[in-house]
C-alpha cells in the first residue's frame, strides 16, 4: 500500500470515529479526497485505497482529470465562475460552491440544454471573510428558494469552509451556527430543497466539524500532503 493510500484508510477511519464518538452511523458521512494540485498517478494510489469521491477546486483540474479517472465522482468544491459552468455540467456530481444566483441561472441554463440535473450546495461565508465566497448566512435560505425554483437544478444542502483557527476547537463555534442555519431550513420542507448534505470541516478540523453535524467533510493534505501550488 502507497503512502497516500495509507494516508487514505487513516482519515477514513478517523472519520469513521469521530462519527461513532457523537452518536452517527460512520456510513452516513461523507469522505471527499480532494485532490487539487494532485497528479493522476497521486490520485490513482487514493483510489485504489478506495476513495471514489473526489473533490476539485477548478474547472479546469478537473477537466485535465477527468478522463483518466474512469469511475469515480467528481464534485466541484471552489469558486465557480459562470463562464466555466459549460465545462463541468456532465462532468461532476456535485456543485459544493453555489454563492448567487445568477451563478444557478447560468447552471440551470447549462443542465438544462445538457439534459441533465445537478445538485448543489449553497455556499455560506460563515466567518464573515472577506477573503471567502458564500453568502452571508441570512441570505441563504432566500438563494436556497430562488435556485430550487430553476430547472435543472436540485438543492441538496449547504457547504462552508470555516475561518482557520490555530485550535479545531476554536472553529466549533462556526460549524453550529452553520448546523443551526441548516436544521432550519430542513424542517420548513421546501419543495425541491432536500437539506441532506452539510459539507464542513477540512484536514485540520473535519473531527469537530463532524461532531458538530457535518455529514461531508474535505479531506486533500492528510491525504495527498502538502499542495504544489507552483504547477
Amino acid at each position: 500500500m502507497s503512502t497516500i493510500g495509507n494516508n487514505y484508510l487513516e482519515v477514513k477511519k478517523r472519520v469513521e470515529q469521530a462519527a461513532i464518538k457523537c452518536g452517527k452511523n460512520p456510513e452516513d458521512v461523507t469522505l471527499i479526497a480532494v485532490s487539487k494540485t494532485k497528479g493522476v498517478d497521486e490520485i490513482k494510489q487514493a483510489v485504489e485505497a478506495g476513495a471514489h469521491i473526489l473533490g476539485e477546486n477548478k474547472v479546469q483540474e478537473i477537466q485535465a482529470k477527468y478522463d483518466a479517472l474512469p469511475g469515480v465522482e467528481w464534485h466541484l468544491i471552489g469558486h465557480l465562475q459562470t463562464n466555466k459552468v459549460k465545462y463541468i455540467v456532465d462532468k461532476v456530481k456535485m456543485i459544493h460552491s453555489l454563492d448567487s444566483l445568477k451563478l444557478a441561472q447560468e447552471i440551470s441554463k447549462r443542465c438544462t440544454a445538457a439534459g441533465v440535473t445537478m445538485d448543489v450546495l449553497i455556499e455560506v461565508n460563515i466567518g464573515a471573510e472577506e477573503s471567502k465566497s458564500g453568502v452571508k448566512p441570512e441570505e441563504a435560505e432566500a438563494l436556497c428558494l430562488e435556485a430550487s425554483k430553476l430547472p435543472g437544478i436540485h438543492v441538496k444542502g449547504l457547504m462552508t469552509v470555516a475561518p482557520i483557527v490555530e485550535n479545531p476547537q476554536d472553529a466549533r463555534v462556526y460549524f453550529r451556527k452553520m448546523n443551526k442555519l441548516f436544521v432550519d431550513i430542513k424542517a420548513k420542507n421546501y419543495d425541491n430543497i432536500d437539506m441532506v448534505y452539510l459539507s464542513m470541516g477540512m484536514t485540520h478540523d473535519f473531527e469537530v466539524a463532524i461532531e458538530e453535524g457535518a455529514n461531508m467533510v474535505r479531506v486533500g493534505t492528510a491525504i495527498f500532503g502538502a499542495r504544489n501550488y507552483t504547477l
